[in-house]
């Protein structure tokens, strides 16, 4: 029998976050301590978080998670970005910012996420490397709890914590916008961060508030749903239907803006576990964070990022299934059925083909929906650990990690999120950097002299792209004749619980 390995010690003079000071694990001795080594960017990180919520929760007085951000983009490294991630993904145990992956080493990490279990003693008697099963963390703590609590080596009580979210609530009117879509209808705007969607006018006059504002899976009237951290959006003009990725409740919800009701149409609201292409009835069938969506024709064609894999509903018979991919995590071109995406979370198309924004690849890539149905790279070297910000053609590209991608004008625009840039990419595999000067900020301009700060969504109408500044909470307009970039106002917009919004 291998013989227990004592926890290595947390650096004290690295960045914290949740916390008003440096910790270490000698002052959490006699509490089970759960380290969470995860990046922000990485979808299955992502789906873990509700799970270690959930375990806190419940075990308040005898666990204690600590999340070691070891990042992989570059963008990732920065303090202040990690920290818009908390409060994105309302985290509320201590964050430490593991620079130069020096805590990842030390516990001889492989992979993102993995779980490092320390028992109530200062040891390491486990490992657990992607989405681990919750049951079968509770049940572990369930275990080491009553093991030290027989040998006398567990000491319950509740440890205070100084959030980031108690130091910058989120009351902006926008919180962490994901999406935007414009229509002739208007705009719509997935508020992700407030988990409803809001239209206005072109003008921001708010012409429809769409869920309570807390998260929830709730269908019926627009003020009585619930959505979880929604995403991307495709309408139907014709029958004034507006189709959401309800993203963290990992369903569709249908929003009909004449009857004013929401309905889901697939997804059980259980993510599935199941990354080999399949389907069936969309209720019935389980799905992994819709990212995004496009409509064409009678079919709903989904960016599902959690199995890295573009989807397809038949909205006349509710059928829901793979489209292509895999689902391994890659960049792989050739036909649909060997086909293999990393992330996909942007997608819009020309008619015969879907763009997709595949994020892990940083990579702009192409699906025919149309014979002979290929799979193909637009730009970007598609390697997972290939990536940063470099104009050109095809394969010499780089981007860093692109969330959005929007169709118009015989070009693509692209939010080339990590990079804080909106670029213009040819179908032909042409990148060139048009809006933001690669620094994270807000500020309005033309071309490279403004500024963006992740932004996540973009859409074009007329001669006007509008763009979700995600971590700005903020929607930008750009006049496309002048490159004009401003910020709109959205008049009488409040968070939820801040003030009474208006009588819609």
């Amino acid at each position: 029998m291998i013989p227990p390995v004592r926890a290595p010690e947390l650096p004290h003079n690295y960045s914290w976050l949740n916390t008003n000071k440096p910790l270490s694990l000698t002052q959490f001795k006699g509490r089970v301590v759960i380290l969470d080594f995860w990046t922000y960017c990485c979808i299955n990180c992502l789906h873990i978080l509700p799970n270690l919520k959930y375990l806190e929760q419940k075990y308040k007085d005898s666990l204690t998670v600590i999340g070691i951000h070891s990042a992989k983009f570059d963008n990732e490294k920065e303090t202040e970005n990690i920290r818009q991630a908390i409060l994105r993904y309302d985290i509320e145990h201590p964050v430490l910012v593991d620079s130069n992956f020096r805590v990842w080493e030390e516990y001889a990490v492989r992979a993102w996420p993995t779980l490092i279990i320390i028992d109530p003693e200062g040891y390491v008697i486990g490992q657990i490397s992607g989405e681990a099963n919750r049951d079968a963390l509770d049940e572990l703590i369930q275990k080491l709890i009553q093991q030290h609590q027989d040998k006398g080596t567990i000491s319950f009580q509740e440890i205070s914590l100084t959030l980031e979210k108690q130091r910058q609530p989120l009351i902006t009117p926008l919180a962490f916008p994901g999406k935007v879509l414009a229509t002739q209808a208007g705009l719509f705007i997935a508020d992700s961060g407030h988990h409803r969607l809001v239209m206005s006018s072109f003008d921001g006059e708010i012409l429809h508030l769409i869920g309570t504002g807390k998260s929830g899976l709730t269908d019926g009237a627009f003020n009585e749903a619930q959505f979880f951290a929604p995403q991307g959006m495709a309408f139907d003009a014709e029958n004034q239907i507006l189709y959401v990725a309800d993203t963290e409740n990992h369903t569709l919800r249908r929003l009909d803006l004449k009857r004013q009701v929401v309905k889901t149409i697939a997804g059980t609201g259980e993510q599935s576990r199941n990354i080999r292409p399949h389907g069936g009835a969309g209720l019935e069938t389980a799905l992994n964070s819709p990212w995004d969506l496009v409509k064409v024709g009678n079919t709903l064609f989904i960016a599902m990022a959690g199995p890295h894999q573009i989807w397809q509903m038949d909205l006349e018979t509710g059928i829901i299934k793979t489209y292509a991919g895999t689902g391994a995590e890659a960049c792989i071109n050739g036909s649909l059925t060997e086909s293999a995406f990393a992330q996909p979370s942007g997608i819009t198309t020309d008619g015969k083909e879907l763009y997709i924004a595949d994020s892990e690849v940083s990579s702009i890539r192409s699906v025919a929906i149309v014979e002979p149905y290929q799979v193909r790279t637009v730009c970007g070297s598609g390697g997972l650990f290939s990536f940063g910000d470099v104009d050109g053609q095809g394969e010499d590209v780089r981007l860093q990690h692109c969330l959005g991608v929007g169709y118009a004008q015989n070009h693509l625009w692209v939010a080339d999120t990590y990079n804080h840039k909106i670029k213009l990419v040819s179908s032909s595999g042409n990148c060139q950097t048009v809006l933001g000067d690669g620094s994270a900020g807000l500020q309005d301009g033309q071309c490279k002299n403004s500024r963006f700060f992740e932004p996540s969504g973009l859409s074009a109408i007329a001669s006007f792209l509008y763009i979700a500044d995600t971590n700005n909470h903020a929607i930008r307009r750009v006049d496309l004749n002048t490159l004009e970039v401003t910020t709109l106002e959205f008049f009488g917009l409040c968070a939820p619980d801040v003030c009474i919004p208006p009588n819609l």
